[in-house]
């Protein structure tokens, strides 16, 4: 079945680290922008980063700028989200999202294109 599936959601304390996994199954990631979003309870989804088909094209929201890194290994099919410095209002349900093209990234993380797949979302709890 073609799916998105995130992993590494879980708890982490305010200032603390934790990093979400993406991985493809049934398609290769190689041709396609991904993107993280998260939703808060009542809030609309956001995209907090997205990268291209490359390394090198990256975006970040403000809020997440210097603190959370997007990257991408497509020998395992994965894109990830390292989250630095988590603050108190960081909790949210994480979603990955993937586009076939490359420069489209910038547009993905904006939510004016629509991903071909979207993950089923992981939750991230932040608490001491």
């Amino acid at each position: 079945q073609v799916k998105l599936v995130e992993s590494g959601g879980g708890l982490v304390q305010p200032g603390g680290s934790l990093t979400l996994s993406c991985t493809a199954s049934e398609f290769t990631l190689d041709r396609y922008a991904v993107g993280w979003f998260r939703q808060a309870p009542g809030k609309e989804r956001e995209g907090i980063s997205c990268i291209g088909t490359t390394k090198d094209m990256t975006h970040y929201n403000d809020s997440v700028k210097g603190r959370f890194t997007i990257s991408r290994d497509n020998n395992k099919n994965t894109v990830s989200l390292q989250m630095e410095q988590v603050k108190p209002e960081h909790p949210a349900v994480y979603y990955c999202a993937a586009a076939l093209g490359s420069a489209i990234y910038f547009y993905l993380c904006a939510r004016s294109y629509d991903p071909d797949f979207w993950g089923q979302g992981a939750q991230v709890t932040v608490s001491s």
